[in-house]
This record gives structure tokens, C-alpha cells and sequence, in this order.
């Protein structure tokens, strides 16, 4: 099958299943950026078999190098492949909606109540399911991606670089590039294996072949469209609120620093956090230490991209200081500005460079650099499943030092045991028994909510 995609009106999948097929998707993307690709591998490259593994890899390496939530971006660039611009923007838009509402509901709930004991449970019930659903992605991948010791080499190199040296996330990416490219010139057949052990696949071909063309072309044109386009819808609603509100208003300040967190959140939203953090509650004083990590854990237990968190921290912000709104209003408005500008830039991203990215996948210099990412990227996600391991199911957690090595190991006497047991069950559903993502979620959340008393 021609692998054309939304031109003239013709998309390769129709769109009515294409958009049921991104909104069952995007109820089940919780789990950071691992969780959430494991989604779309196991939905669009296993069972549908719309995109292939090297198709699917490449996009997500050209996501990786980008700032702000590259799962998210992922979706929008196979949702371009599949219906074409429509397809982008469905696909993006579905990713964040479902996360968006129901965080906005319990931010609400917050303000409201400002009790989160069944939202502790539920958290509870998720969290470790999510450490098993991470740690699926981690084989999922790795059994696709490393096709040669080399490339198990360079993630495990990646891990360590991450969980024991704690190196910045784009360094790393950035020397597993390198280390590819030079594989890529010293052993070019170990990519060729390693490229067909990527390819490899135990039922049909998939519905776009590996070796196709997108049939949108890059150009200088098409490029200033956008641009002419996408700049403004992304900045006017901040030139809005700074003219009728003023420059000093909560609206005006968040829309601004917002929109700059989305420039530069390289490494996925952990990366950015923490200045996030210290911004929000040192500088700006929109909540406190305390509300931080309550929203982190709010942002857990909802699908959708982790850097959803900054909705919470708007929503807070602006309803204890909404100048001329009612606080509710003043919240509402902020958390979706917030939201806006957040997500906005992720498709500017995509549109302007996936037709160039399409065009170079047949370049070998760029295809190994990119299989070395890919590489990296297991141990990225290795390193997240240690990460809410020791997070999940330890409360507490000692900070070790030793010159340039920097562990987190959990403090053994402070084990949770209902979160183990959950993790437990989850690790039997999804691993031995095969279960639906979903399904699991469902379960571990009434687990949790049985342990309420205990949790």
C-alpha cells in the first residue's frame, strides 16, 4: 500500500477510526513519557500495525531532541503521518485533553475541599501500576531497539550516566548520538543487523512501510505559512491578557513564563521541574513547597503528559491572586492560558520539522546517530523505572555522595507494603497474563482505594 498520506482528502486510515483510535490512547497514557510511549508502541505498532518499529523509532528520536513533551509530540507526528495536518492536531489535541480536564477537576477539588485522601489512595493504586507499565516499555523497547552488544552497551552507558552520575539528560543524548555516528563508521554492518532486528515483526506488514515517503515536501513556503500561522495563535492570547490586564497580572506573568518553560524542557518534564518549582514557590509565590509535590502527585494519577503540572501551579496561582475576577473564573482561565501555551509549541515543532526529518531517514550519518539515541533512550527509561521504584515503594529515600557519583537509594525500613503488593499484582497482570494497560489502571485503583485505611 502507497504509504500517502492526507492529501486531496485522502488519509491512509479513515479518520472516524483514527480519532477513536487517539482518544482510547489517550485514556491510557499515564506514567510520564515511558508509560505513555508504550502505549502507542504496543497500540499502533503491535496490534494495529499502522506505523513499523524503525518508522516509529525514528519519529521518537526526532522527538527526543526537541523541547517539551516528546511523547506528546510523537503522537502529533504519526498522527501527521497517518491523516496529515488534521491528523496532527487530533492526535496532540486528544493526548492533552483527557489529562487537562480531569486536573482541572482536581485542582478544583483542592481548592474545594482541600482534602486528597481517596485522591492519595487512588495514587496509591496507580503509581505502582505505573512502575510496571515503565518497566514494560523498558523490555518492549530494549528487545526491539538493541539488536547489537554495541547498542546494549551505549544504554546501559546511558543509565548509569543518568541514575549514578547524574548527567544532564541532553549531554547524554547528545554523546549516544556520537557514539552511533562512530559505530555507524567503524562497524556499519552491526547497524544493518541491528536495523533489521528492528524490523523485525511476527505478524503483517504495517500499514505505512518503513522505507516510504510522506508525501508532504518540505519548503521555505510552507515553513513561513506555518510560522505566519502558528507564532501568533501561540502568543497573541499572552498579548491579550498583558494589554487589558497589565504586565504585572498573574495571567500576564504565568502566560510568560510558561511560555519559556516550553522552550527549553529538554529531557522531559523531571528536567524541568525543578526550576519550575523553585519559580513558582521562591520567586512568584503562587503555591507552596508542600502544593508542589501535591501537584506532581495529581499530574501522576492523570493520563496525559507530566508537564500537565503546570495547570495545577496556575490554578492555584491565580486563585489566590485573581485581581479583578472572581477566583474561580481567574483560575480557570489561567490553568487553560497555562495549558495553551504549554502544548502549543510542541506542534509548531512537528509541522515545521517532520517533512525535513522524513527526507533524511535515508541518510545513513543521521540514521546512525539516531539508532545510538535510540539506544539511549532504553536507559532513559530504565533509569525512570528505578526512579518511581524507589519513590513508589519507599517513603523515604538518602541522598549519597561519593566525588563525581550521586545515588538516591531508598531507605529499606521505610517500605510500603501496600504499594509492593500492588506493584506486585500489576507486574503478574501485565507480564504473565498479557493485560490491557487500562484494565490494569482499573484494578490497581480500586486496589488502592480498598488500602485507603492502611494507605
Amino acid at each position: 500500500m502507497s504509504a500517502e498520506t492526507a492529501r486531496g482528502g485522502r488519509d491512509l486510515v479513515p479518520f472516524r477510526e483514527a480519532a477513536r483510535a487517539w482518544f482510547l490512547i489517550s485514556l491510557q497514557t499515564f506514567g510520564g513519557p515511558a508509560g505513555q510511549i508504550a502505549v502507542m508502541q504496543r497500540t499502533l505498532v503491535d496490534e494495529k500495525r499502522w506505523i513499523g518499529q524503525r518508522r516509529f523509532l525514528h519519529a521518537l528520536n526526532y522527538c527526543m531532541l526537541l523541547p517539551g513533551p516528546e511523547a506528546q509530540q510523537l503522537a502529533v507526528y504519526t498522527g501527521w503521518l497517518l491523516n496529515g495536518t488534521r491528523g496532527g492536531i487530533l492526535a496532540g489535541g486528544l493526548f492533552v485533553l483527557p489529562g487537562m480536564l480531569a486536573l482541572l477537576a482536581l485542582s478544583a477539588v483542592y481548592v474545594a475541599f482541600g482534602s486528597t485522601a481517596v485522591v492519595t489512595a487512588l495514587f496509591a493504586g496507580l503509581a505502582p501500576a505505573v512502575l510496571a507499565i515503565v518497566a514494560q516499555a523498558v523490555v518492549r523497547v530494549g528487545r526491539r531497539a538493541l539488536g547489537h552488544p554495541a547498542l546494549v552497551a551505549i544504554a546501559v552507558a546511558s543509565f548509569l550516566a543518568i541514575y549514578v552520575l547524574s548527567l544532564p539528560f541532553p549531554l547524554v543524548i547528545l554523546a549516544a548520538g556520537l557514539l552511533g555516528w562512530l559505530l555507524g563508521r567503524l562497524r556499519p554492518g552491526a547497524l544493518d543487523a541491528a536495523d533489521a532486528h528492528a524490523s523485525r515483526t511476527d505478524g503483517h506488514p504495517p500499514l505505512i512501510p518503513d522505507d516510504a515517503l510522506h508525501t508532504e515536501r518540505p519548503s521555505g513556503r510552507r515553513t513561513l505559512r506555518i510560522l505566519l500561522l502558528g507564532i501568533p495563535l501561540w502568543l497573541l492570547p499572552v498579548a491579550g491578557f498583558a494589554a487589558f490586564t497589565g504586565r504585572g497580572s498573574v495571567f500576564t506573568e504565568q502566560g510568560l513564563f510558561f511560555s519559556g518553560t516550553a522552550l527549553v524542557t529538554f529531557g522531559g518534564a523531571y528536567a524541568v521541574l525543578a526550576y519550575v518549582a523553585q519559580r513558582a514557590v521562591e520567586d512568584y509565590g503562587w503555591l507552596g513547597p508542600g502544593e508542589m509535590v501535591l501537584g506532581l502527585a495529581l499530574a501522576e494519577t492523570t493520563p496525559g503528559p507530566l508537564i500537565m503540572v503546570v495547570q495545577f501551579v496556575a490554578f492555584i496561582g491565580a486563585y489566590r491572586d485573581p485581581g479583578s475576577l472572581e477566583p474561580w473564573v481567574a483560575a480557570v482561565v489561567a490553568a487553560l492560558l497555562t495549558t495553551w501555551v504549554t502544548f502549543v509549541p510542541s506542534f509548531l515543532f512537528i509541522f515545521l520539522g517532520a517533512p525535513y526529518v522524513e527526507r533524511l531517514r535515508g541518510n545513513k550519518t543521521l540514521s546512525a546517530a539516531l539508532t545510538g539515541i535510540t539506544a539511549a533512550v532504553v536507559g532513559v527509561i530504565a533509569n525512570l523505572t528505578l526512579y518511581f521504584a524507589v519513590h513508589t515503594l519507599f517513603r523515604d529515600a538518602t541522598d549519597v555522595d561519593w566525588g563525581p557519583v550521586r545515588l538516591q537509594l531508598p531507605d529499606l525500613s521505610t517500605v510500603q507494603p501496600v504499594q509492593l503488593c500492588i506493584a506486585v499484582v500489576a507486574a503478574f497482570l501485565i507480564f504473565r497474563f498479557g493485560w490491557p494497560i487500562l484494565r490494569t489502571l482499573g484494578v490497581c485503583a480500586l486496589l488502592g482505594l480498598a488500602a485507603l485505611p492502611l494507605v
